[in-house]
């Protein structure tokens, strides 16, 4: 009797396992594509040495069979888990938020998975537990963004020993660093109202420690002095809403503060409220600067004037560089010629006008 295909013959160039229903394996992609399965495992792991050619042949292969390779098969084929850790700290905001979303993206483009720790504490203990966690699972390299000085102490003091990109934070050990241009940003927020006739900038400044505050507070102090400007005493705020209106309800009730600038758009947004209740004009009296650029500034009224960080860029260029120190002598994905400090721009809206007259 001559078996049908449903009697469980396979087709040409099928496996008996694949049409049987099992799921496809990589002997069976190797079968259909007319190669090795070293050639097989080498396309997985993005080997150049692989000619254009054959790749496509595998990759087609894989189409047509659905073939889906596991992480522990790619494991054991390139010695990797294929997963990054993320260690990040105050994840909810903004800035933070969108830099790991960017490194999600660009993961997942790379194949690979990525498990994130939020730390909420600020003691060296957990972030050397989060370290354990990572390591734990097999992390083949681990990005931290680390925007305040004791994380970078703490990890340095971790003596991680995974690949590590750090965000906002040289540890001095020779350890990549990505960062955006906080000088560059708050110099240009402030000489921008320094020309628009401004005879001093008041400064809210993020918390003590964290680095892209201290930098931006330093520039803007040092462009005061450089334009022979009087210098007034920072507010220091906590990065939220609630303190820029807090510390904004203090700016306004002095009419000598024509010009404010903000170290994040979350704490401008409360001094632009803050000033709308003690009756001063944005920017008729008093023009407020804020820095990010969230994507809510351009629809606040007025549409704030604000320095934009480009935190894809930030999220994507940390991925990069992390992938480099894992392939070691592979080509690399980011030009090490090239400053790992991303530039910002300074958005000039409605929120900020040439001094009053008086």
């Amino acid at each position: 009797m001559t078996r049908s295909a449903t009697d469980g013959a396979a087709p040409k160039g099928r496996s008996r396992r694949n049409f049987a229903g099992a799921r496809p394996v990589m002997d069976d992609v190797a079968r259909l594509a007319g190669v090795s399965k070293q050639t097989v495992s080498r396309v997985l792991n993005d080997n150049p040495a692989v000619r254009a050619e054959t790749r496509q042949t595998v990759l087609d292969a894989m189409r047509s069979l659905g073939y889906r390779p596991s992480r522990s098969a790619r494991s054991l084929a390139s010695g990797r888990t294929r997963m990054l850790g993320v260690i990040s700290f105050d994840a909810a905001r903004y800035g933070p938020a969108s830099t790991l979303t960017a490194i999600n993206t660009a993961a997942q483009d790379a194949g690979y998975l990525v498990s994130s720790i939020a730390l909420d504490t600020a003691d060296k203990d957990t972030v050397v537990r989060a370290v354990d966690r990572l390591s734990a699972e097999g992390a083949d390299g681990v990005i931290a963004i680390a925007p305040q000085r004791w994380v970078g102490r703490a990890l340095a003091e971790a003596r991680l020993d995974t690949p590590l990109v750090t965000l906002d934070n040289a540890l001095g050990d020779g350890t990549p660093m990505v960062s955006a241009d906080s000088r560059a940003g708050a110099r240009a927020a402030t000489a921008h109202l320094l020309g628009l006739g401004h005879a001093t900038v008041r400064h809210i400044a993020g918390p003590t420690g964290w680095t892209s505050a201290e930098q931006r507070l330093a520039s803007w102090r040092e462009t005061l002095e450089a334009a022979g400007a009087e210098v007034p005493e920072p507010l220091v705020g906590d990065w939220s809403a609630d303190s820029g209106y807090a510390l904004g309800r203090r700016l306004a009730q002095d009419p000598d503060v024509t010009a404010v600038f903000a170290s994040n758009d979350q704490m401008a947004l409360g001094v632009l409220r803050a000033c709308h209740e003690a009756g001063r004009r944005v920017p008729d009296e008093v023009s407020v600067v804020g820095y990010d650029d969230i994507p809510e500034a351009a629809h606040l009224l007025p549409p704030l004037t604000t320095v934009r960080t480009d935190f894809t860029e930030i999220g994507t260029r940390s991925l990069r560089l992390l992938l480099d120190r894992l392939d070691g002598t592979a080509e690399p994905r980011v030009d090490p010629a090239v400053d790992p400090v991303i530039p910002v721009r300074l958005v000039v809206r409605d929120s900020t006008a040439p001094a009053p007259v008086r």
